[in-house]
C-alpha cells in the first residue's frame, strides 16, 4: 500500500505540470505529454512517459504500468523477502536443499536467460550468482569505505566459479517449482531482468490500450508504437561513459516501437589503487571486462537486448560484431576502453539527423 500510494503522488505532481502544457493548447484536441517517475522499482530510476488525452487516461495507464513492474520486481528480488511470496530470493535461500513452488513468470525468465546462455555461449549466466555476490559485496564496502577498498582473493573467485553449472538449476514446469542442485549455487538475473520484466509490461500496457509511450527502468528503454501516435519516432538518448566529458549524451536515436538497451561501467562501480572495478563480470576472467565503456543494443525486444548488452560486453570486438550481425534487426554501437566507436552495419540509420 505504502508502495502505490508513493507513485499516485508522484503522478499527481507530474499532473501539475502537465496541466500546464495543455491548458496552453486549449482547443487544440492533440495528445498532450505526461511524465511520472518513481524510484522504488529494481532499484534505479523508472521514467513512464506518454502522450494522452487527459490526465485520468494517464493516470490509469501508469498506474498499470507500476503495479506490474512491481510485481516483477518482487518475484525477480535475490535479496528481500515478501510475505506469502515465493521469489528468487527464496530459490536460493533453498538451494540443495528442496524445490520451491514459484510462480509462472520466474519459471518464464529462467528458461528465457537459458536459451541467451546457449545463444551466446555462456557469455550470459543466471546461475553465476556465487561470483556475483562476491564482487557485490567488495563493491559495496569499497563504496562505503574508499581508504579500505580492496579485490577479491582470485582464490575464492574461483571456488565460487565451481558453483555456476546452469545445468543445476532444475526447472519442473509441471510442477511449477525451480530447485538448485548445487548447495553453494545461488542465482542473479541482474543481467536480463530489467530488460525482460519490461518487455513484459509492455505488453500488457498495450493490451490495455497504451498506444504511445516510453518505459525506461534503469538503461532499459522500451518505446510504444510512435511519439504522440503520428508516426514521428521517439528520441533516446545513448548516455557518454565519461560524463565529464563533452556533452551527456553521444547520440540521440530516432526509435519506432523498439527497445534501447545500454550496459556501461558508469552505472556500479568502486575505485581501488586508482582504478575502476564495475559490475560487468567476464565468465571466463572472473574479473570486469576491460575492453568497452559501454555497449548499446537496438532490437524490438527490450530482454533480448538487455541479454545481449550483457553477454556482447563479455565478448571481444570481432566476436561480437559477427554475433550482432547474425541476428535479424538487431543492431549495436560500442564505445571502446580507449574512447574510439564502433558500429553494426546498420546502426547509424537510427542517429538522428
Amino acid at each position: 500500500m505504502k508502495r502505490r500510494k508513493h507513485a499516485a503522488l508522484l503522478i499527481s505532481a507530474v499532473f501539475m505540470a502537465g496541466l500546464f502544457f495543455s491548458l496552453s493548447g486549449c482547443g487544440d484536441a492533440r495528445p498532450v505529454r505526461y511524465e511520472a517517475t518513481f524510484l522504488r522499482l529494481f532499484d534505479t530510476r523508472t521514467t513512464i512517459i506518454a502522450y494522452t488525452n487527459d490526465k485520468d487516461e494517464f493516470a490509469r495507464h501508469s498506474q498499470l504500468i507500476y503495479d506490474s513492474l512491481e510485481e516483477y520486481h518482487k518475484l525477480y528480488d535475490i535479496y528481500n523477502s515478501y510475505e506469502g511470496l515465493n521469489n528468487l530470493k527464496t530459490v536460493n535461500d533453498y538451494a540443495g536443499k528442496a524445490p520451491v513452488k514459484v510462480d509462472r513468470r520466474i519459471i518464464d525468465l529462467l528458461s528465457y536467460a537459458r536459451q541467451w546462455h546457449e545463444k551466446t555461449g555462456g557469455k550470459i549466466n543466471v546461475a553465476y550468482g556465487a561470483v556475483l555476490r562476491i564482487w557485490h559485496d567488495y563493491r559495496e564496502r569499497g563504496m562505503e569505505e574508499p581508504e579500505t577498498a580492496g579485490l577479491p582473493p582470485v582464490e575464492e573467485l574461483e571456488r565460487a566459479s565451481e558453483h555456476t553449472d546452469i545445468n543445476k538449476v532444475i526447472i519442473d514446469e509441471e510442477a511449477s517449482t525451480v530447485y538448485l542442485a548445487d548447495p553453494e549455487m545461488s542465482l542473479d538475473v541482474g543481467a536480463i531482468a530489467k530488460g525482460y520484466a519490461v518487455e513484459q509490461v509492455s505488453r500488457i500496457a498495450v493490451e490495455n490500450g497504451f498506444i504511445s509511450g516510453l518505459i525506461s527502468v534503469g538503461g532499459n528503454v522500451r518505446a510504444i508504437g510512435s511519439r504522440s501516435n503520428t508516426g514521428k519516432p521517439w528520441n533516446i538518448g545513448i548516455q557518454n561513459p565519461d560524463p565529464g566529458e563533452g556533452s551527456s549524451e553521444l547520440y540521440i536515436l530516432d526509435i519506432t516501437d523498439a527497445s534501447v538497451v545500454t550496459s556501461g561501467i558508469y552505472e556500479r562501480y568502486y575505485t581501488v589503487d586508482g582504478k575502476n572495478y564495475h559490475h560487468i563480470i567476464d565468465p571466463d576472467t572472473l574479473y570486469p571486462s576491460e575492453d568497452y565503456k559501454s555497449v548499446s543494443i537496438v532490437c524490438k525486444d527490450s530482454g533480448m537486448a538487455d541479454a545481449l548488452s550483457t553477454a556482447v560486453f563479455n565478448m571481444s570486438l570481432e566476436e561480437g560484431m559477427e554475433f550482432i550481425e547474425s541476428m535479424p534487426e538487431t543492431e549495436a554501437f560500442w564505445v571502446l576502453s580507449n574512447g574510439e566507436y564502433r558500429y553494426s552495419s546498420r546502426f547509424r540509420d537510427f542517429i538522428k539527423r
